[in-house]
């Protein structure tokens, strides 16, 4: 079993009744409502620290070693298309 902690929290009222009306269109207690969304923003927010996290050292690791430009990403792909095996294309110096 987990352990809990009681917390209160004072709701605007017109707060609480969206809430109330929200919960009972979902089938649950506003209790139970409040719980599973208080937990899918917190897991939102852990989601887009890693994302932005990842994202930072994606570009770090792209500015290290360097990216594609895009006429020879295009020329790449368009040989690629028409059944060829083009060589991959050079990785070039990102400027900063």
């Amino acid at each position: 079993m987990r352990a809990t902690v009681a917390t209160s929290l004072k709701l605007p009222v017109e707060l609480k009744a969206a809430i109330d009306e929200d919960a009972q269109r979902q089938g649950l207690s506003t209790h139970a409502y409040m719980i599973k969304t208080l937990a899918d923003a917190a897991e939102r927010s852990r989601l887009r620290e890693q994302f932005t996290q990842d994202a930072l050292a994606a570009e770090r690791k792209m500015l290290a070693s360097g990216g594609y430009d895009l006429a020879d990403v295009k020329t790449y792909f368009e040989a690629r298309a028409r059944g060829e095996q083009p060589e991959r294309p050079p990785l070039r110096p990102v400027p900063r």
